[in-house]
């Protein structure tokens, strides 16, 4: 519950993100570009004063003799929602007047001209600014609840875009498939390949993999779209005449809950077996047991041959139509939550670049935040780089979060009770 400026008691979540799908491609609010910027803004701060003032009230009510065991009960809910917001918003503050005190600190002590001591004091305020910022993007955290997919495991699929330049955009599917084998590993996650289709000059043309771990949706979820590579092939006759060219890739990302609430009537399947391609052991050219699963009413195609199996490899492609047919219903949410406006980044829409990789110039640039990410085989490892750029994601996404909501209540409040 809320305490309404009106004076009575309505319910209320802090952030409800349910309503809200990133926009990246939107128009950008610069001056929001980190927690640290966006926590000085004024509407933030009135925001977090008045958290802070409910905490206090609430907790006040919460010992009083008055209230009825309901009336406990939703207090005490509010007071739990509220509690570590309050405690990290008092926490930001005081590191303030610290740094604040620091700053007073230094600038006596560059009058004395007492260069030592000037110098600790700095690094103390630089690791105070640290922890600032640290605690912004903590506070943040907290102010916008978990999606309902987050925690999921997913399903990750890229696919070879075409172009005149030959095998380039089949090389960069498998270098991208193997940053998120990668990626998975230093994450610590589980990395099971579905499916796994060669082109024929050491390229990828398609592969899926199953991967599980924790916050695994929450990581991936802004990796899908339209991947663009601009290179000069190593081999072929462009190498040699040093053409720049340029290919594309998509990935998808479907989360998948551990209970996939999705009724697939047997009917409605269509189910070949074929022998697996690529290396895999003798089995691979002797028997079928490649699995491909079409589901008639939608359209939805699936395959798995990397098991000996033909159960087993059955069992995954169920597993993986479940998941695409869930993933339909998402985005039919996402679409009415929306209406009139564009699904965007939520969606995994193909239709736009999210992020470009320019080898000529060793620079990895994601459109949707306009970040630059020098050295591209640090990216491409699939470890640190990587990470540091996908929390980067994660942290702007926040921001939009809060500030579309942020943006929504002042339009609300603007029309009065």
């Amino acid at each position: 519950v809320g305490l309404h400026k009106c004076g009575f008691w309505r319910p209320k979540s802090l952030l409800d993100t349910s309503r809200f799908t990133l926009s990246f491609n939107s128009r950008h609010r610069k001056k929001h570009q980190d927690s640290r910027a966006l926590w000085k803004h004024e509407a933030v701060q009135k925001y977090l004063e008045t958290l802070s003032k409910e905490y206090q009230q609430v907790s006040r009510l919460l010992n009083a003799d008055s209230i009825n065991d309901f009336e406990q009960r939703t207090l005490r809910k509010r007071c739990a929602d509220l509690s570590p917001i309050a405690a990290a918003f008092q926490e930001i503050k005081e590191a303030e007047r610290e740094g604040q005190e620091l700053e007073a600190m230094c600038r006596e002590l560059d009058s004395r001209d007492e260069k030592q001591l000037l110098e600790l004091a700095l690094e103390e305020k630089e690791t105070l600014d640290k922890k600032i910022n640290m605690l912004c993007r903590k506070l943040f955290q907290l102010l916008v609840p978990k999606e309902k997919y987050d925690r999921s495991h997913v399903i990750l699929e890229v696919t070879a875009g075409r172009t005149t330049g030959g095998d380039i955009c089949q090389q960069f599917t498998k270098e991208m498939f193997e940053m998120y084998q990668n990626y998975a590993d230093y994450k610590s996650w589980t990395f099971d390949i579905v499916n796994y289709t060669p082109a024929e000059i050491g390229g990828l043309h398609h592969a899926a993999a199953h991967i599980s771990g924790d916050d695994v949706y929450r990581h991936l979820k802004y990796e899908g779209g339209t991947h663009r590579v601009q290179r000069i092939p190593e081999t072929g006759l462009s190498s040699r005449m040093q053409r720049i060219h340029t290919g594309t890739m998509s990935v998808i990302v479907l989360p998948q809950p551990e209970e996939v609430d999705v009724k697939v009537d047997p009917k409605d399947l269509r189910i070949d077996t074929f022998r697996a391609k690529g290396a895999g052991g003798q089995h691979v050219n002797k028997t079928d047991s490649a699995v491909r699963i079409v589901h008639l009413p939608t359209g939805l195609a699936v395959e798995c041959q990397q098991e000996r199996s033909q159960l087993l490899n059955k069992e995954i492609a169920l597993r993986t139509l479940r998941a695409k047919l869930y993933q339909q219903v998402i985005e039919k949410q996402l679409s009415q939550e929306q209406s009139a406006r564009k699904l965007q980044l939520g969606t995994r829409a193909q239709s736009e670049r999210i992020r470009t990789y320019n080898f000529t110039q060793d620079r990895v640039t994601d459109h949707r935040i306009s970040y630059d990410a020098r050295n591209i085989k640090e990216i491409l490892s699939g470890k640190e780089a990587l990470d540091k750029l996908i929390n980067r994601l994660l942290e702007f996404a926040e921001i939009e979060a809060v500030t579309e909501y942020l943006e929504n209540l002042q339009a609300l409040e603007g029309g009065g009770c």
